[in-house]
């Protein structure tokens, strides 16, 4: 599944990163890379943009660019690890 189908209030492990260059390059330089957990914290009230918290800072990420950003749910367990 991708970060835009994620659902809220859930964590998830980034698996991979679908997009190429620039934009490939933007996503990991905001600190969202491989094995990098992710808790969802709301969707805006049209589906865009998307806030989460990713190694302990708040980030807003624009629907197009979480669609690029291969995710698997974790329990909370595994999230505070």
């Amino acid at each position: 599944m991708n970060l835009s189908q994620a659902e809220v209030n859930k964590s998830y492990c980034v698996d991979k990163i679908t997009g190429k260059g620039p934009l490939k390059r933007r996503i990991m330089d905001m600190g969202i890379t491989k094995n990098t957990t992710i808790f969802v914290r709301k969707f805006a009230p049209l589906g865009d943009p998307i806030q989460i918290t990713v190694r302990g800072y708040e980030l807003s990420l624009r629907k197009a660019d979480a669609e690029l950003v291969e995710v698997t749910e974790i329990d909370e367990e595994e999230a505070n690890r």
